[in-house]
Parts: structure tokens; C-alpha cells; sequence
């Protein structure tokens, strides 16, 4: 019998309101005799007390809405007054302690805690407010207020020649592009912390087999780190990224473009004589950096070709494309694995692909670059050196030496 009230009641509950369902439960029982209340309960989960409404309605025994109230569902009035209608001040005293000029005011007693909801409603019965964690939910969403992380937006003090510097690096890389010359985009990823610790992110496993790391980041000296190092070619959608292990330094940063040359870009462009060269304005690759464009003549030297290099301005370093078309993707790839040794690190890069056809080589680079090496002034003259007229600390060109 039970299973005949809930097929009747799975085919019209989508079609009944409140009402009209508490009646048609009540109409069941009824019919059904003794016991019938317990049949329908069971059926279709309503509560006994509301079929018994219903069949009360039914019988007369209650009244039920006026003519001229056709329409409703449920009698007016009943519940409590909302506490925004009772209570004035109420919303009032909680937009001032969540609002930002609170964090200006010394007095405020919130000015250095959480602002959870329990902190504000503790805050709020203390000023004389009868109010509830959950109501203090209620009130900010229906406020359009939500849980919201910080976002990185600003950038700092911006050169007043920062669109101009986009521009021109934007117009090198047509040039070159036009010549068929190669241009790449350098940064440095992160250092890597290596060992059976938590990496952020999430991947697929069993319920029954999550994967479990240490509980402190602990840096373990036998493993050591990995510093990978990019070189980004936008125009063929492939990168190199050399692996250290030891400092990131102008030196490893240019031994990863001489890499990089070697293993991709020379079979790429074997008739090219220049190359641009797009960096971030500070690190191993900064443009204020002795070291970097020493060790750049180097690459000059080396590979024969003469380096043309725009930095990004100051505070613009996501705007270098290896950033969001190369690292963003090898951070994906990596997510929630632990880096237990180099050879997973460089594994997980080279493996690294998207719909769009991304391609990455890497190769661990063992080598020592050592810190706090200087470059002399003496040194500095043999740099075969040519700025640029526009921004010439950003902008410049080292051609090979005359040998």
C-alpha cells in the first residue's frame, strides 16, 4: 500500500503546492481508514500533524482562507518581524564594523581580529543588538556582501613611460619576426623546495588513498632545491627550461639561453643572426645588472648573434609572456604532487602540453653559479655595448666582440 500513496505522490508533488499536497495527503488517509495517517506519513515524508492539518481543513473542523485570499498558500501574518524592522540600527552598526574605514581606527575593537560572523555578532549583542552568527550571515548576503579573497591588482609606482615601453617592445618583436629572426621571453619559476612535501593544488585519487606528506615544510639539505629557469619561443609556442640546483644568478640565466640555443633554437632558425631578448626588470636578469649583461656578451660571443634586450618596466613583470603562456601551465601540470626529487621536477615540465599544441624541453643543470661575483669597471668598458635612444637602460644591443 505505501508503495502505491508514493507512486501516486512522486507523479503529482512537481504539480501540487503546499496546500493542495497536505489535502491530497489528507484524502488518502481517509480513504485508507485506521492507520492511514502512519501509511501517507511513511509514503511521502510529510509530518502526521500536517496531514492532520489537512484533513482538518477538509472535515471544517478548521477554517480555511477567505474568498478573498484565493491565491494564498499560507495564512498571512505568523512568524516574527525580520529584526531589520525591529531592530533600526542594526544594519546600520554592522555595515560600520565590516566596512574598510574601520581599519583606520585604533578604537575599534574588531580593527585586529578576524571578522568572522560569530566575532560581529559578538560585537553586536555588545552594543545592545539581540542577534545571531547566522543572522549576521543572513544580513551581509542579502547585503551583497560574500567571502572574498585578496586580489593582486595594483602594481606600484608605474613609470610614467610604461605604455610606451609595451609599445616599443611589441614593435621590436614584429620586426624581428618579419626578418624571421628569433624572439624569446626569459624569467625565472619559483624556487622549489624538493621532498615529500604539500604542493598546492589538487589531482584525482582514490577516496580511500589520499596521498600523504609531511606535516612541516622542513627544507631537507640532502635533496636540496630546484630553480627552473625558462626561455620561451612565443612564435613557435615552445619552451626550454634549465633546472638548477644551486643559485639564480645572471650566470645560470644566461647558460640557460646558450642551452636553449643549442638544443632548440638553432635547429629552429639556422640562418639567424640576431635575437631579441625579453626579460623582467629585476632578478638575475635585471637591467640594472652588471653580471647579466656581461654574461650576456658571452652569449654573444658564443652563439654569434647579436642580443637585443627589452625589459618590462618596473612592476609590469606579468605582462612577460613565458608568465601566462609557459610557467602557468607547468604550475597546472604540477599541482598537488610532491616534488620528492629533480628528476620528478624535470619530468613534470617536459611533460607539460595544452590544446594549443605547447611544447617544453628541460634538462637539470647541475652546475655551481656562485653569489656576490662583481663586475669591474674595467670589465664593464668590454661590453660591446649599444643602447637605444629611447630608454637605453631598458632597451639596448650587445654584438659579438671583434676577435
Amino acid at each position: 500500500m505505501v508503495s502505491v500513496v508514493k507512486m501516486k505522490f512522486d507523479n503529482l508533488n512537481s504539480m501540487m503546492n503546499e496546500r493542495l499536497t497536505r489535502h491530497w495527503a489528507a484524502c488518502e488517509a481517509l480513504a485508507l481508514g485506521y492507520g492511514g495517517i502512519s501509511e501517507v506519513a511513511r509514503a511521502t515524508g510529510l509530518s502526521r500533524r500536517t496531514i492532520g492539518k489537512g484533513i482538518a481543513e477538509i472535515q471544517g473542523t478548521m477554517p480555511v482562507l477567505a474568498d478573498e485570499l484565493v491565491g494564498r498558500v499560507r495564512r498571512p501574518g505568523a512568524g516574527r518581524p525580520a529584526l531589520t524592522q525591529t531592530d533600526e540600527s542594526l544594519v546600520h552598526d554592522l555595515e560600520g564594523l565590516i566596512s574598510d574605514s574601520t581599519l583606520g581606527d585604533p578604537q575599534s575593537l574588531l580593527r585586529w581580529t578576524c571578522k568572522s560572523t560569530r566575532a560581529l555578532a559578538a560585537e553586536l549583542q555588545r552594543r545592545g543588538h539581540a542577534v545571531s552568527h547566522m543572522t549576521v550571515d543572513h544580513l551581509l548576503r542579502d547585503l551583497n556582501y560574500s567571502l572574498r579573497a585578496n586580489r593582486k591588482v595594483e602594481s606600484g609606482k608605474q613609470s610614467p613611460d610604461r605604455d610606451a615601453q609595451f609599445q616599443f617592445i611589441n614593435k621590436m618583436a614584429r620586426r624581428f619576426q618579419q626578418r624571421g629572426q628569433p624572439v624569446i621571453s626569459v624569467d625565472a619559476k619559483k624556487k622549489e623546495i624538493l621532498g615529500n612535501l604539500k604542493n598546492p593544488g589538487r589531482e584525482w585519487r582514490h577516496k580511500a588513498n589520499p596521498r600523504r606528506v609531511n606535516t612541516y615544510d622542513y627544507r631537507d639539505k640532502t635533496l636540496g632545491h630546484a630553480i627552473p629557469y625558462g626561455v620561451f619561443d612565443k612564435a613557435h609556442n615552445e619552451g626550454w627550461v634549465s633546472v638548477g640546483v644551486d643559485h639564480n644568478t645572471a650566470e645560470f640565466a644566461t647558460a640557460s639561453i646558450i642551452r636553449w640555443w643549442q638544443e632548440m633554437g638553432q635547429p629552429t632558425y639556422p640562418t639567424a643572426d640576431s635575437l631579441l631578448v625579453t626579460a623582467d626588470g629585476g632578478g638575475s636578469n635585471g637591467s640594472h645588472s652588471r653580471l647579466w649583461k656581461y654574461c650576456l656578451q658571452d652569449v654573444a660571443n658564443k652563439t654569434g648573434l647579436k642580443i637585443s634586450v627589452c625589459h618590462f618596466p618596473p612592476g609590469t613583470s606579468k605582462w612577460n609572456a613565458i608568465e601566462h603562456q609557459m610557467f602557468c601551465h607547468i604550475s597546472q601540470n604540477c599541482a598537488g604532487r610532491p616534488l620528492v626529487s629533480r628528476a620528478i621536477v624535470v619530468n613534470l615540465i617536459a611533460h607539460t602540453t595544452t590544446a594549443k599544441g605547447l611544447h617544453i624541453e628541460a634538462a637539470l643543470d647541475t652546475k655551481s653559479y656562485p653569489l656576490g661575483i662583481k663586475v669591474s669597471d674595467e670589465q664593464l668598458d668590454q661590453i660591446n655595448i649599444t643602447r637605444d635612444q629611447f630608454h637605453g637602460e631598458w632597451n639596448y644591443m650587445i654584438s659579438p666582440s671583434q676577435r
